[in-house]
Formats: structure tokens, sequence, C-alpha cells
């Protein structure tokens, strides 16, 4: 026989259940502003191309990408990021952009540049713009500060890294897709066509026109992954030219397809919020093995 369920216990029940739908809520909104911003997943992966050459096996690259500097992400977190690519001993140390929210309304680029050049890489720090870095009058103050950093700040041009043994590979650096002029025809003109390239470009869906020109590897940010993820759903904001591509690996084009690689990056814009997409810092280590191994 089947219990009835008395007025008493349905109020009661119906008032748990929604009790419980309120807590969780205002946990998740807890999570997502306080704690997971403040986490920091250190992802490393291998990159295979026969066309790099031997001397770089191994070789150790770390990106790191949209700090936002002045809306969540503090220089306390700078600092703290900053022992922790040196403990990582890498060889280039490439950042894809966004450093500052808002250049312009920021008091503490002084303090930026004496963090920031505690980074340690002895085959070179690279950088580009990101829309933020163009945005607020923002172009020359964020060049200013990476340029007294010891970065070098990659616009539409390319720099050879060479070992002793005169072995070489490419960083390429484009500009930012939304408030610059990106111009990859110009970023490779001095670049070999069998050379191993690296192209750094803020904005990841640069990597459809940039399959065309013999890439190996593109390295961006912009998408924050999302920055808010939705189970069964995804990506809740995906920004302009982040559209098709917004977190991780990515093999574009034909036969040699472009790998892209799109990093979630370390701070917030817009919304204070995390979910379900952790702030990143990754780690590449080269190697002339072949692709399908």
């Amino acid at each position: 026989m089947a219990k009835t369920v008395t007025r008493r216990k349905f109020i009661k029940r119906a008032f748990v259940a929604v009790f419980t739908c309120i807590a969780a809520s205002f946990g998740a909104i807890f999570y997502a502003r306080e704690i997971e911003p403040k986490l920091l997943d250190i992802t490393t992966y291998p990159i295979k191309n026969p066309v790099i050459p031997k001397g770089f096996e191994g070789f150790k690259i770390v990106q790191f990408s949209d700090t936002h500097l002045g809306f969540q992400y503090d220089l306390k977190q700078l600092k703290r990021l900053i022992d922790k690519i040196n403990k990582l001993e890498p060889d280039l140390i490439l950042f894809t952009g966004d450093l500052m929210d808002a250049p312009n309304k920021y008091e503490d680029t002084d303090k930026i540049v004496l963090i920031l050049s505690q980074l340690n890489a002895p085959f070179g720090k690279f950088a580009v713009y990101g829309n933020h870095d163009h945005g607020g009058y923002g172009s020359d103050i964020y060049k200013d500060i990476m340029s007294n950093s010891g970065f070098s700040v990659l616009l539409n041009e390319s720099r050879r890294i060479e070992l002793l043994d005169h072995s070489s590979i490419y960083v390429i650096g484009v500009d930012d897709a939304m408030l610059g002029k990106p111009n990859l025809s110009a970023s490779v003109q001095n670049v070999p066509d069998d050379a191993y390239q690296i192209l750094l470009s803020h904005a990841p869906d640069l990597a459809d026109e940039a399959a065309t020109f013999g890439i190996g590897l593109q390295l961006s940010g912009h998408s924050h992954g999302g920055q808010v993820q939705i189970p069964f759903v995804g990506a809740l904001i995906t920004p302009p030219f982040a559209e098709r591509y917004h977190e991780g690996f990515y093999e574009v084009g034909g036969a040699a397809p472009l790998t892209l690689y799109v990093n979630r990056g370390l701070g917030t814009t817009r919304l204070p919020f995390r979910f379900l997409s952790k702030p990143e810092l990754t780690i590449f280590t080269l190697s002339s093995g072949d692709l399908n191994e």
C-alpha cells in the first residue's frame, strides 16, 4: 500500500529541495569567483615534428598568457607565477598577450617590470600584442613594459633561435586580430621555407590562415578556455577570433597540418569568474620524432 504524503511533509521536502538548489548555486558562485581563479594547472606536452632539428631535442618552452592584471589577477599572483616558471628552467619563454586588463588605468607598471625582469630563459623571452594590450591607448605602455622586462615584442616579424651547432628554429609574432593589424606574410618574410616555425598569435582563429604558410606550431590565448564552461554545453564565452578554437590542441590544415595550442590564460576579464576552466601554465618539450609516434 502506497504511503500518503501529508501536506506538512510535502512542504518540508519542497523547502529542503529549494534550499539545496539555492545553497548549491551560491556554492558554485563562490567557487567560480573565489577559488578556481586562484588555482593553476601546469600542463606539459611533447611537440614532435621531423622538421625540428635534432639539436633541439628536449628543448623546453614555457607559454603563459592573459594575466589581465588589474581586474582579478594581482602582482602577488604574478610573482608566484614567475617563481614557478623559473623553477621549470625553460630554454625559451613566450607570452601570448593581454598583460593588463586596462593599460591606461594601471598604476603599478614599474612593479610589473620588476617582476617580469626576474624571468630567466637562455634563448630569450618573446611576446605579442593581445587586444587588451592595444585597448585603452595601451600599445606603447605594453611595449615599454615588456621591453624593459627583457622581452622582445614581435610585431609581424620573426626571430631566429640558434644553437651552438648552428641549427635553428624561428619564433614568429603576429599582431592582434581584433585591434591590431596582423600580417602573416610580413611575419614570415625572412624565414626559410624548410625551417621549423613557432607562431605566436593572441587570436587562435588565425590558425586557418597560418596553416597556409607552412607553420609547424601556433600558440595562442585570448579565449580563457571559455572562462566559464557548462557541463554538456561547453564554453560559455567565445570572443571574436576565438570562436572556432578555444582550448587545447587542434590540427589545422591538410597533409602537413599546423598544430595549434590554445592556452586558457591566467586571469579573467568582464566576469570575475572561472568555472571548469582553470588558469593554465603550459610547457612544451620539442622533439624531432615522427608526428605519428
